[in-house]
C-alpha cells in the first residue's frame, strides 16, 4: 500500500471510510511524482509509463469508492494527470485536430497505446482521449478498471468546472474529490456522470436465486431501466431514429422543450413601462426539481387508439389543446414558444392534466402509454439535492436565511471560494447534461439518417423520460406565472428555460414578490431560497433596456445576467 502523507489541515471531501479505498476516490498526478488525494493527502506515485501508472493504481494506490448503492458496482479509482504527467508518462501535452477537443484520440499506433495493449490491457472503444478507461476482463468478481483524465487536453470543460484546470493540483483533488463524496467519481464529462449516477442509485441487476440449481445469478432488478436498450414509440424518437426512418413515420413529433418566450411588446400597458426596472429570477435547477416524485414510463409503450386521459399514465398522447384560452399576456403552457397551439399535437401526460387543472375537457385520439411505471429519478434528485443544498451552504449560503440575507449572500457565494463554487457549477451541469444525455443524438459528420448510433445502445436513452422532465418543469414554471399574475397583477417580460424577467418598482425581487402580511412568501407564486426549485436574483437592468431588446426580437431573459445566458450554460 502507497504512503499517504498530509499537507496540513484542509476544508476538504473526507476521504471514504471503506477499509479497500483508505485514500479516497481520485488523485491528481504531477510530473514529480506526487498525487494529490483528498483531504490533503499526497502519495509518492513511481510510475514512469501509463502501464506502471494503471498497475500501481489497482495494486498500491488504495483509491476507488464503495458502491452507492448494494447492488451496484464500486467506483473505479480515478488518476488526473497534469500536463507535467502527462509529458512525463510520453503522451503528448495536447492533443491536436480539426475535430472538437472532447471527440480527439490518441491514433491507434501511439507508442503508448501500443505499451497497453502490449500488457495485456484494453481501451475502451472510446480510445484514448482525454478520459481514457483502461481495463482488464474481469477475473472472479474484481474488475480492474482505471479511469484517467488528462487536464492539458480540457478533461475538465471550462463551463462545468469554472477555473479548475487552472489550479494547483492539491485544488484540483479537493474540487474532484468534493465532488466524488457527494455526487459520483466523475467518469468523463459532467452530463456523463449525470447519467452514471442514474445507473449507480438504480443497478439493472440484482442477485436472484435460480429456482433449478439453487444458484445466485444476476436478475431484473425492479424499479431500474434494466440490461437492455428500449426503442421509444416514434412520436417520441428523433427525425433519424430508425423507428421513424423505417417505419416512414410522419404522424410528428413530441415537442416538450423548456420556454422560449417574449411578450408581443404590444400587450405592454403604459403602467408596466412606467416601472423603472426589469429582474430576472432564476429557479434553482429546475429541472432537479422536476425530478422529484415524477413517475415515468419503465417497460416498452403500448398503442391505444381514442383512450381516455389518466393523468397517472406516463406517455405521450395525441390531443387538440387549441381551445385552452390562455392570458395573451402569459405563454401558452402547451408550446416551448408559449404559442398558442394550432391543432391536434403530441404532448406529455404532465402537459395534458395542466389542460384538465385548467379546466378544460381533453379527449385524446390516440396514445403511446407503458403500463409498468416507477420513480426512477427519485434516488438521482435526492442526492444531487443534497449536493446542491450542502455545497451552497458551504459557500455561505443557508437554509436558516431570511430573503435579504439570501439574496446577500448570493452575491457573495462565488468569491467565498473559488473550489466550492467550481463544484456548485459541475453539480448544476451534471443535472442539466444527465436529463440531455436521456436524448442523446448523433455526432459526427459519418452519421446517416436512419443508422443506429452509439447512445441507442444505452438503457439509458429515454427520450420519453427526458420529456416527462422537461414538460413537468415547464409546466411548474406556468403555474407559478399564473399565481403570481393573481396575486400581484404582474405578467412576465420574457421566460428564458428557468429565467423569468418581471418589470418591478425597485431593483430587488423584494419589490414585486408576494409576501403576506406577516412577512412570510405566499404560497404558489415565485419564492427565494436556496433549494431546487426555489429562486434566485438573476440580474437587474432597466425596463428601458428590456423593452428596446423585446422591439428587436430578442429575449431579454437570455441577456439579463450581462451576457448570454444559453451560450454561457452551454446549451
Amino acid at each position: 500500500m502507497a504512503t499517504a502523507f498530509h499537507t496540513g489541515p484542509q476544508k476538504a471531501a473526507r476521504p471514504a471510510a471503506d477499509p479497500r479505498f483508505p485514500h479516497g476516490p481520485l488523485a491528481v498526478l504531477d510530473g514529480d511524482g506526487s498525487a494529490y488525494g483528498t483531504g490533503g493527502i499526497v502519495l509518492d506515485c513511481p510510475a514512469r509509463t501509463v502501464v506502471e501508472l494503471v498497475e500501481w493504481t489497482l495494486r498500491e494506490s488504495g483509491l476507488g469508492a464503495p458502491r452507492l448503492h448494494r447492488n451496484g458496482k464500486d467506483s473505479d479509482p480515478l488518476i488526473v494527470l497534469t500536463a507535467a504527467a502527462a509529458v512525463k508518462l510520453g503522451l503528448p501535452e495536447r492533443l491536436e485536430g480539426h475535430e472538437q477537443r472532447r471527440s480527439l484520440r490518441l491514433p491507434e499506433g501511439h507508442p503508448v497505446v501500443k505499451q497497453v495493449v502490449k500488457a495485456k490491457w484494453r481501451l475502451t472503444q472510446r480510445g484514448f482521449g482525454p478520459w481514457a478507461r483502461i481495463y482488464r476482463k474481469v477475473q472472479g468478481r474484481e474488475r480492474q478498471c482505471v479511469q484517467l483524465a488528462v487536464l492539458s487536453w480540457d478533461a475538465l470543460d471550462e463551463r462545468s468546472w469554472p477555473g479548475v484546470a487552472e489550479m494547483e493540483p492539491a485544488d484540483v483533488a479537493r474540487v474532484l474529490g468534493v465532488y466524488a463524496q457527494r455526487v459520483i467519481t466523475p467518469r468523463g464529462s459532467t452530463a456523463v456522470s449525470g447519467m452514471e449516477l442514474m445507473t449507480a442509485l438504480r443497478p439493472p441487476t440484482r442477485a436472484v436465486q435460480d429456482p433449478q440449481t439453487g444458484n445466485w445469478v444476476p436478475g431484473h432488478n425492479p424499479g431500474s431501466l434494466g440490461t437492455e436498450p428500449m426503442d421509444p414509440a416514434p412520436p417520441e424518437a428523433t427525425a433519424e431514429h430508425p423507428v421513424v426512418v423505417d417505419s416512414g413515420w410522419s404522424g410528428g413529433f413530441l415537442n416538450e422543450e423548456a420556454y422560449q418566450w417574449v411578450r408581443d411588446v404590444s400587450l405592454l400597458s403604459d403602467e408596466e413601462c412606467t416601472l423603472p426596472f426589469a429582474v430576472g429570477l432564476d429557479l434553482n435547477t429546475a429541472f432537479l426539481a422536476a425530478a422529484a416524485r415524477l413517475v415515468v414510463g419503465l417497460s416498452a409503450p403500448d398503442h391505444f387508439r381514442a383512450p381516455t386521459f389518466n393523468p397517472k399514465i406516463p406517455g405521450s398522447w395525441l390531443v387538440d389543446l387549441s381551445h385552452v384560452e390562455v392570458d395573451p399576456r402569459l405563454p401558452s403552457p402547451f408550446t416551448p414558444t408559449g404559442e398558442r397551439p394550432t391543432g391536434p399535437a403530441w404532448y406529455q401526460t404532465h402537459t395534458v392534466a395542466y389542460a384538465q387543472e385548467l379546466g378544460y375537457n381533453v379527449a385524446p385520439i390516440e396514445a403511446y402509454l407503458r403500463r409498468e411505471t416507477g420513480a426512477y429519478l427519485d434516488p438521482w434528485h435526492d442526492r444531487l439535492k443534497s449536493a446542491y443544498v450542502d455545497t451552497l451552504a458551504d459557500l455561505g449560503v443557508t437554509k436558516d436565511l431570511s430573503d435579504a440575507e439570501f439574496l446577500a449572500a448570493m452575491e457573495r457565494h462565488k468569491d467565498a471560494d473559488p473550489a466550492m463554487a467550481a463544484v456548485l457549477a459541475a453539480i448544476k451541469a451534471t443535472v442539466k447534461g444527465g436529463i440531455g444525455k436521456l436524448r442523446e443524438r448523433p455526432q459526427g459528420r459519418k452519421y446517416r439518417e436512419g443508422e443506429r448510433w452509439p447512445a441507442l445502445q444505452r438503457p439509458t436513452w429515454r427520450p420519453d423520460i427526458r420529456a416527462a422532465v422537461i414538460s413537468k418543469a415547464r409546466i411548474n414554471m406556468h403555474r407559478k406565472l399564473r399565481n403570481m399574475a393573481a396575486m400581484t397583477g404582474l405578467y412576465p417580460l420574457a421566460v428564458l428555460s428557468d429565467c423569468v424577467v418581471y418589470p418591478s418598482p425597485g431593483p430587488s425581487p423584494l419589490d414585486f414578490l408576494p409576501y403576506a402580511a406577516s412577512g412570510k412568501p405566499q404560497p404558489g407564486g415565485f419564492r427565494l431560497g436556496p433549494t431546487p426549485g426555489l429562486a434566485k436574483l438573476e440580474g437587474v437592468q432597466s425596463m428601458l433596456w428590456a423593452v428596446d431588446l423585446m422591439e428587436q426580437g430578442h429575449n431579454p431573459a437570455r441577456h439579463i445576467k450581462g451576457g448570454d445566458a444559453v451560450l454561457d450554460e452551454g446549451e
